[in-house]
C-alpha cells in the first residue's frame, strides 16, 4: 500500500505553482501535530497496514525539520508496517540541501526529488526560484556525495526566452537552452528524469500576467518540439520513458507515483491531499487553519467522490495510457462490462491509421507519436 503526506509550506511562491501551500511557517508545529492525527484516524482506511511506498510532497517537504520528520515517522511506524524494501520519498529544493540536512534526512528517507527545472539563471528568475544555477547542480552533487544515490531531478520545457521580453529569442535559442539543460542532467548521472511542460494556470503569478497582457502565452508547438527533442536525447542516452513525463535508468522508476498510474490504493494525508481506494476518491480541504482545527476535534475535513464503473475505466484511460504499460482492454472490461474496441471502434481506427495507438496482446499502447495526443485519445476514449 501507499502512503502521501502533503506538506504544505514554501519559502516563497513560485510563479507558476497552482499547488496548495503557504508561505507562512508559524503553523508548521501545529500541522505536523495535524497530519499525525489524520494519520491515527485513518489507519483502516487501506486494505493492509504494509507499505510499499511513502511519499513527501508538497509545498516543499525539505522545510521539515528533523524534529518534525521524527514525529511523522513515529505515527506512521505505530501504525503501519513499513516494508525493509520500502521506496521514501522526499521532494527537496536545492537552497534546502545542506550537508547538514541531508546527514539528518538519511535516517528517514532513501529517495530524494530535487525541484530543478532549470539550470538557465534567467528562467529561475522568471519562476522565482528560491534557488540559483549553481545550486542546482551543486544540490545534486552534493546529494550523491552524501550517499543519496536514488535521485529524481524535475526539469520544466515550454520556457522560451520570448517570456522575458527577448524580443530577439527565436526557436532556435529557446531549443538550444533546451539541449544544455538536458545535457547537464545527464551529466549528473541521475538515474531518474521527470520533466513537465510549462502550463500557465489562472491563479498564479502567470495567469495573471498573461491576463494583463505582461507576457505571451505558452507555445504549443515549441513545448511539442521540446517534448520531441527531450524524448530523443534522453533515450539516446540510456532513460527509458516509462511514463511520458517520467525517464529511468536500469529499471529505477518511481515507485509511489507509478502505483497510481496502475490504480492501486493510496492513503494521502494533509491539507489538499487525495486519497483513492478503487471505488472512491477523497479530496482534503486545501485550508491550512481549518485542517488544523478539524484535526484537534478528530475529524477529517474532506469530500468524497464514489466513482461509477465509468468513471474507473475513464481515470485508467488517463493515467493508463500514458506508460509504456499502456492500457490493458480486460481490466476496463472487468471494471465496466463493456468492450472497448466494440464501442469505440471508429475511434481505435483512426487512431491507429494517425500512428498514434496500437493493440498488442489486448493491451492498448499510445506510439511515440501517439504521445503528443496522450489527453485527446484519451478523452476520446471515455465511457459514460
Amino acid at each position: 500500500m501507499h502512503l502521501y503526506l502533503h506538506i504544505p509550506f514554501c519559502k516563497q511562491a513560485c510563479h507558476y505553482c497552482d499547488f496548495h501551500f503557504s508561505t507562512n511557517l508559524k503553523s508548521k508545529t501545529d500541522l505536523v501535530a495535524a497530519i499525525c492525527r489524520e494519520i491515527e484516524l485513518q489507519k483502516e482506511y487501506l486494505p493492509t497496514r504494509t507499505l510499499e511506498t511513502i511519499y513527501f510532497g508538497g509545498g516543499t517537504p525539505s522545510l521539515l525539520s528533523e524534529a518534525e520528520l521524527g514525529q511523522i515517522f513515529e505515527t506512521i511506524h505505530q501504525i503501519y508496517q513499513v516494508s525493509p524494501s520500502a521506496e521514501i520519498t522526499l521532494e527537496a529544493n536545492p537552497d534546502d540541501l545542506t550537508k547538514e540536512k541531508l546527514v539528518s534526512l538519511k535516517p528517514f528517507i532513501n529517495r530524494l526529488s530535487i525541484g530543478l527545472q532549470t539550470f538557465h539563471e534567467p528562467y529561475l528568475r522568471f519562476m522565482n526560484r528560491a534557488h540559483n544555477a549553481a545550486q542546482s547542480e551543486a544540490s545534486v552533487k552534493l546529494a550523491q556525495d552524501n550517499g543519496f544515490e536514488n535521485l529524481t531531478i524535475d526539469l520544466m520545457y515550454g520556457m522560451s526566452e520570448r517570456l522575458l521580453g527577448i524580443e530577439n529569442s527565436n526557436d532556435s535559442s529557446d531549443e538550444q537552452l533546451w539541449q544544455k539543460d538536458m545535457e547537464k542532467a545527464v551529466a549528473l548521472n541521475t538515474p531518474h528524469i521527470s520533466a513537465y511542460n510549462l502550463t500557465i494556470e489562472p491563479k498564479t503569478a502567470l495567469g495573471n500576467w498573461l491576463k494583463k497582457g505582461k507576457i505571451k502565452a505558452v507555445d504549443e508547438e515549441l513545448s511539442a518540439r521540446h517534448f520531441e527533442q527531450m524524448t530523443a536525447y534522453l533515450m539516446a542516452n540510456t532513460y527509458e520513458q516509462y511514463e511520458i513525463s517520467n525517464f529511468a535508468r536500469n529499471g529505477q522508476y518511481a515507485r509511489h507515483n507509478s502505483s497510481y498510474w496502475k490504480r492501486k490504493p493510496y492513503l494521502g494525508v494533509g491539507p489538499s491531499a487525495h486519497s483513492f481506494n478503487g471505488k472512491s476518491r477523497q479530496y482534503n480541504v486545501a485550508n491550512n487553519t481549518f485542517y488544523v482545527q478539524s484535526l484537534e476535534e478528530k475529524k477529517i475535513p474532506f469530500e468524497i467522490e464514489f466513482l461509477t464503473s465509468c468513471d474507473q475505466v475513464n481515470d485508467y484511460l488517463l493515467t493508463g495510457l500514458r506508460t509504456m504499460w499502456g492500457c490493458d482492454l480486460g481490466i476496463i472490461k472487468e471494471l465496466a462490462g463493456i468492450d472497448l474496441k466494440e464501442i469505440h471502434n471508429n475511434y481505435l481506427t483512426a487512431f491507429m491509421n494517425n500512428g498514434w495507438v496500437f493493440i498488442e496482446n489486448n493491451i492498448l499502447y499510445l506510439t511515440p507519436k501517439g504521445k503528443l495526443f496522450a489527453d485527446r485519445i484519451a478523452s476520446d476514449l471515455f465511457i459514460v
